[in-house]
Parts: structure tokens; C-alpha cells; sequence
């Protein structure tokens, strides 16, 4: 295995306004499991192409361990993909569609037959061996296609998107497989998707992409306990956190009339507008004081609940979410044993140590 490095890598599309990857830094350690993830449309899926030699880079480098592969043909980086399609040949078997690519690299038949049924061990694959792929439900199939990349026992391993043709209930089980396996493997992996939890699920790092550009690249905790910006904020957490527009009056962060529980030195020095995070799970309801939320609908889930509904803040700003002047959309967990019901109306409060601040302007993080 090997560590893959992005040195300012570009690419940009003819006639393109702006480049769709614009130079990215990023290491990715031997044997790590990596996640790329963003909203469609951000460059993860190029990045992934990119290092595959399927799409051009056209200013920066790529390394696989020492060795420059910025221009070097695909077939000459020692990498295996794994593509959102199966991209099985229909008309061969499990085994015949695994041994495929050592076949035409002119690997023996006893080590193709050796690896095959390694991978196949692995993967429970070793009773569907001599089936076609339309005999196989669709996570059999993906692990067949995965099988297929296991055999050439690459340096580095590409999966854009793997899960995306699976149900939800398959989704689950299959990527708990990916991360089970990669770990088994200790094969460095690169991985792409747009669903958070699944990156959240399977990344020893995730890397968070948007328009483009590397937001933040940190293990799935300190994305969510410490989000970088704005958007790694909104992006990162399922009910994604709650972000409200606040002043900085009196020695005090206000959301309209409620000042939040924060008494350091340092907001003095904090911006007179900013934007407070405030992850679900950081409120309590109170019997009084805190914030008056008017409950929209309940989304049950079992142990906890999610009480979706709107606050009135009085700050007489518009903006994404904003239901009316100074009305804002806020999502706060409950306890499954409090009964909430739709139209009810409930007093939330914070606790100071849940609390994110955000420069409005620039988006970034502020430290108090």
C-alpha cells in the first residue's frame, strides 16, 4: 500500500468559468481510509478521477507513495475503482467476473484461481462462484464488483459512490462490510459520497468539499464537535445543526431576546453580528425562560424525538430559512418519554458548553 498526496491539483474544464477542483493540498496516509464528501456538483467525484488518471489534471501533481503519477496513463497506477455501477459482464460467472483483469494481465491460472477464492472467502462470496450476476441481489453484486478490485491487490483503492443503487436496509449492512473489510486489508482507501452519515460511518478522516475546495479534513468527531465554517456546520450532522443570526449586546451573545449562557472575556472582541450554532441534541426544555418554539411536526425515532418547528427571534432579518421577519426554522431532540405533539408549544435552553459562534461574513469559526 501506499500514501497518495494532492499537491495543489487542479482541474479545470474548457471554457469553464471557474476550475471544478481548484488546487487542492491533501495527504492520505497508508492504509487510511479516507472519505471524500460533499453536496453534488462540488468536485469530490473528480478529485477521485483525478487520482485515477480518468480525468486530466491540469496544474498541480498527484503522488502515489514517491512516485508522480500526474500524467501517467491509468492502467500504470496500480489503483483499483470501484464505480457506482456494478459494471458486471452478465454473461460470465462470479468467479469469471473477479478473475477477469488478472486474466488479461496475463496472471497465471493457479494464482488467478488462488486470489479469487481468497477474495471470494472474504467477501461470502465463496457459494455464488459459479452464478451469474442476475442471479445475485444487488449488495451480492456490489460485492462482487469489489471482489474484482480485491484480486489485483492494488496500492490504492478508488469507490465513487458504491452504495448509491442499494436500499436503505442493504446501504446499512454493505458499508459496515467496506469498513470491515478495508480495515482487514489495511488498504488505503479512497472513498466518495454524498451522504454524511455514511461518511461519518466508514472515514478514519473525512475531507469536506464544496465548490471545489477543501472546507475541512479531520476525523468524523472534530467535523462535528468543532465544524470549521458555516457550511461544514450544516453539512455535518443528522438533523443538521440549527444556525441562527445573534448580536453581541450588553456583554452578552442575544438571540433576540434570550441571551445564551456565555460569560468569557473574549466577547468583547467578537463581532457585533455573528451566527450561533446550535446542534439539536444542545437544548433542554425548561419551564420557562429560553426560547418559545412552536412545534411544527415530531419526528419519532425510538429512543429520541425531534420536535421540527419555528422560533421567533425579533431580529427583523431575512435570510435561508427564515419563515417570516425575525421567524426561524430550529430542530430540538427530546426524550422519547416527553410527550410532544404537533402545535405544542415548548420553552428550549442551551447549556454554554454547546454553543458555536460563527463570523456571519466570512463564515469561519470564532473561539471565544
Amino acid at each position: 500500500m501506499a500514501t497518495v498526496t494532492f499537491e495543489k491539483a487542479e482541474r479545470r474544464y474548457p471554457g469553464a468559468p471557474t476550475a471544478a477542483v481548484r488546487g487542492i493540498d491533501l495527504t492520505i496516509e497508508d492504509g487510511e481510509f479516507m472519505v471524500l464528501v460533499g453536496p453534488s456538483g462540488c468536485g469530490k467525484s473528480t478529485t477521485l478521477r483525478m487520482l485515477a488518471g480518468l480525468e486530466e489534471v491540469t496544474s498541480g501533481r498527484i503522488l502515489i507513495g514517491d512516485r508522480d503519477v500526474t500524467n501517467a496513463p491509468p492502467r500504470d497506477r496500480d489503483i483499483a475503482m470501484v464505480f457506482q455501477s456494478y459494471a458486471l459482464y452478465p454473461h460470465m460467472s462470479v468467479f469469471e467476473n473477479m478473475e477477469y483483469s488478472l486474466k488479461i494481465a496475463k496472471v497465471s491460472k493457479e494464482e488467478r484461481e488462488r486470489r479469487v477464492k481468497a477474495a471470494a472467502a472474504l467477501l461470502g462470496l465463496a457459494d455464488y462462484l459459479d452464478r451469474k450476476p442476475k442471479a445475485l441481489s444487488g449488495g451480492q453484486r456490489q460485492r462482487v464488483a469489489m471482489g474484482r478490485a480485491i484480486v489485483r491487490e492494488p496500492q490504492v483503492f478508488c469507490m465513487d459512490e458504491p452504495l448509491s443503487n442499494l436500499d436503505a436496509k442493504m446501504r446499512v449492512q454493505t458499508r459496515t462490510d467496506i469498513a470491515k473489510l478495508q480495515a482487514d486489508l489495511g488498504a488505503t482507501t479512497v472513498y466518495v459520497t454524498h451522504d454524511q452519515v455514511e461518511a461519518m460511518t466508514m472515514g478514519d478522516r473525512v475531507a469536506v468539499m464544496n465548490e471545489g475546495e477543501l472546507q475541512q479534513v479531520a476525523a468524523p468527531m472534530e467535523l462535528y464537535r468543532r465544524p470549521a465554517n458555516l457550511f461544514v456546520a450544516g453539512f455535518i450532522g443528522s438533523p443538521q445543526m440549527n444556525l441562527l443570526p445573534a448580536t453581541v449586546t450588553g456583554g452578552s451573545v442575544r438571540l433576540g431576546e434570550y441571551a445564551l449562557p456565555l460569560t468569557a472575556p473574549a466577547l468583547a472582541k467578537l463581532p457585533r453580528d455573528l451566527t450561533v450554532g446550535l446542534r439539536p441534541e444542545a437544548f433542554q426544555v425548561v419551564p420557562d425562560g429560553g426560547l418559545l418554539l412552536d412545534v411544527v411536526v415530531v419526528e419519532h425515532l425510538g429512543s429520541d424525538s425531534y420536535a421540527h418547528g419555528t422560533v421567533t427571534l425579533g431580529d427583523g432579518t431575512a435570510g435561508e430559512g427564515t419563515l417570516g421577519e425575525g421567524t426561524r426554522n430550529l430542530v430540538v431532540r427530546v426524550p422519547s418519554r416527553q410527550e410532544v405533539a404537533k402545535g405544542d408549544r415548548l420553552r428550549v435552553a442551551v447549556d454554554g458548553g454547546d454553543i458555536h459562534l460563527f463570523d456571519t461574513v466570512t463564515g469561519l469559526r470564532l473561539d471565544v
